[in-house]
């Protein structure tokens, strides 16, 4: 799908450059090249569509609820922006099989209030149900009176790898241009105002520069003077090779949070593979993007099988395969979106997805080709500023698990 340097044609100036072509980078070359065309270009530092990273993979979470509103109000564009790239590319990337929040009264339910107030300010329709309605619904389950349940109907999953692949292919259908093998070893500002990107493959120059970089953020902000305090984590995440397939497809069974105590472990129906799959939240050791492994951790996959086995023994079977990825978090769980004025490249926009973006990969993208084109954008962005406490503090204590307030551990 990349790019070839022949197929510049020599070309060395842009007016706008991607680095890092995942789901947000991916997103923000869809969007650009709406405005922009053939004068954008994406640089990769590794291959299309590998796994280095946080977003590649056949199914990720897609949802209206969120505990806090600067998400909440945000969540109905994700679904429109995804449905843009869907009717653009005759390609279905979203599937609505219905989401549950999951929590047990006295150890957890203070969060799941948190999601069910902010669904009540802004309207979104949804069922609170006891531990016998859930069952009732989803005989799946196998719960006890403690637990209770937030339905909502629209979220479901979407599918990343092709939500990144056709991001690509579209923008380059508009003329851009995309190489990868290609990671960005210097940023400096020309005489002329332009920047320059220093490549192994070269040079190129640009107006404007969207850092998409994940885990690599740092590699690029460190160039004109700035860092960004991130936690990079490793993560687990395991298919199963259920024999009841049958029963944790999409039209019959939802994706769901359980928020237990300490991390959130959330489910995925069966897409893209035939394993059912899940996952604990944030609760990988700190790596960085060069010194992370491949090798998953033996005690959280004994920990989600301890939980399926009380929970949801049908969703279990024998493990058909435990990956990685990567999670890049400002200490708030917070996503940056904002330029780089502060260290004099107005002109330079960044992006930090807080390791719970994909959903919001295609508006994200949106949102940074409208700061980029634009100088600001028609979304309200404005607590995903670089200039918060989490990011000025540098003792600013982390919380990582959303709707809590409560310090995190990794």
């Amino acid at each position: 799908m990349a790019n070839s340097l022949a197929d510049l044609k020599g070309r060395r100036h842009f007016d706008y450059i991607v680095i890092g072509c995942g789901g947000i980078g991916s997103g923000a070359l869809y969007w650009l090249s709406k405005r922009s065309g053939s004068n954008v270009l994406g640089l990769e530092k590794f291959h299309i569509g590998h796994e280095n990273g946080g977003s590649q993979d056949v199914s990720r979470i897609i949802r209206l609820t969120y505990p806090h509103d600067r998400y909440i109000k945000l969540t109905p564009d994700t679904f429109q922006t995804w449905a843009t790239v869907e009717a653009e590319s005759g390609m279905k990337l979203v599937y609505k099989s219905g989401g549950l929040t999951l929590a047990e009264r006295g150890l957890t339910d203070d969060i799941m209030d948190e999601y069910e107030g902010a669904m009540k300010r802004h309207k979104i329709p949804y069922q609170r149900w006891d531990h016998t309605q859930l069952m009732q619904h989803y005989p799946q389950f196998t719960v006890g009176p403690g637990v209770e349940a937030l339905y909502q109907k629209d979220a479901g999953i979407v599918d990343a790898a092709l939500g990144n692949s056709l991001h690509l292919q579209l923008a380059q259908g508009r003329g851009a241009q995309v190489l990868d093998n290609c990671p960005v070893n210097n940023v400096t500002r020309l005489d002329n105002g332009s920047i320059q990107l220093t490549t192994p493959l070269g040079k190129f120059t640009c107006r404007r520069v969207v850092v998409t970089a994940g885990a690599w953020i740092n590699n690029i902000l460190s160039c004109i003077g700035g860092h960004v305090p991130v936690y990079v984590t490793q993560e687990n995440v395991t298919y199963f090779a259920s024999p009841h397939v049958k029963e944790f497809t999409t039209d019959r069974f939802p994706m769901f949070i359980y928020h237990a105590p300490g991390n959130d472990i959330y489910g995925l129906p069966v897409h893209g593979i035939s394993g059912t799959k899940i996952g604990i939240d944030a609760a990988g050791p700190v790596v960085s993007g060069d010194t992370r492994t491949w090798t998953p951790d033996p005690v959280r996959l004994e920990r989600v099988q301890g939980f399926l086995a009380k929970h949801l023994p049908k969703f279990l079977g024998p493990v058909m395969k435990t990956k990685t990825c990567l999670y890049t978090m400002t200490p708030d769980r917070d996503f940056l979106i904002d330029t780089c004025a502060k260290l004099g490249f107005p002109d330079i926009v960044v992006c930090c997805g807080a390791g719970h973006a994909y959903k919001f990969a295609s508006l994200l993208g949106k949102i940074l080709s409208e700061l980029a084109v634009d100088g600001r954008t028609t979304y309200d962005i404005s607590e995903f500023s670089w200039n918060r406490e989490a990011l000025t503090n540098p003792n600013f204590t982390p919380v990582f698990v959303m709707g809590t307030s409560k310090p995190s551990k990794l």
